[in-house]
């Protein structure tokens, strides 16, 4: 794969064969960003689960304390009083029937999350393998099926994000960006690391958490000690 030079640059000031302490993790971080623009900042995590088993799924939902410094556009699924209560939360979509022809026939996708209320749920349902496979398909777990709409917008707009395994048994998140300095992203990563050791399942065996490594969009990946997290 082909690196440029910046990132070389970045590469040449981190040992691939250290875990750092999480301080110094994120304090290396910033100092090797190599972009111009304000990168987003990911946490990949690792576990000791098989996510083919139901009873070892690890998934949720957090707000993260200091957001993810991303403005995210919400698609509420809500009818009468809820859905005036969504447009007044400030979703920037707002449907029912309609919203499911438009996603259907136009291939509309101009939104980062999707709520709805649970009597909608029924319609919802006929876009699960149009939302699902981009993961936007609205969830209890998640909190993004709820009666409460206004409460579950005001969330995400805050910097909820949604975390789960992917098949290799990896969580993939955003925890903020690169110009948030060292001890935001440090709060960031630390409640989303203790809602990941929460949720570990009972069945769950031996280490549970394997490898921590933080990365910025354009900056290569810096592991973290993990053991520490046990």
């Amino acid at each position: 794969m082909f690196r440029g030079k910046k990132y070389k640059e970045s590469a040449k000031q981190i040992d691939r064969s250290v875990q750092y302490d999480t301080a110094e993790a994120f304090s290396l971080l910033v100092k090797t960003a190599p972009a111009k623009f304000d990168e987003t900042v990911e946490l990949h995590v690792k576990l000791g689960v098989d996510s083919r088993h139901a009873d070892q799924q690890v998934r949720g939902a957090i707000v993260l304390p200091h957001g993810t410094g991303k403005t995210r556009r919400v698609l509420v699924f809500a009818k009468g009083p809820k859905a005036e209560e969504a447009k007044a939360a400030g979703a920037d979509f707002v449907g029912a029937e309609d919203m499911v022809a438009k996603i259907q026939t136009e291939n509309f996708f101009d939104y980062d999350v999707v709520v709805a209320t649970p009597d909608m749920m029924g319609i919802v349902g006929r876009l699960g393998k149009i939302l699902g496979p981009k993961g936007l398909m609205p969830s209890p777990k998640a909190g993004t099926v709820s009666m409460d709409v206004a409460k579950a917008i005001h969330e995400i707009k805050a910097g909820k994000i949604e975390y789960r395994l992917d098949k290799t048994n990896i969580i993939h998140c955003p925890i903020g960006k690169v110009s948030f300095g060292p001890e935001k992203l440090l709060e960031n990563y630390g409640a989303l690391m203790s809602a990941i050791l929460k949720a570990k399942p009972a069945s769950a065996k031996g280490q549970y958490v394997r490898s921590c490594v933080v990365a910025s969009t354009m900056g290569p990946g810096i592991k973290i000690n993990a053991a520490k997290q046990l």
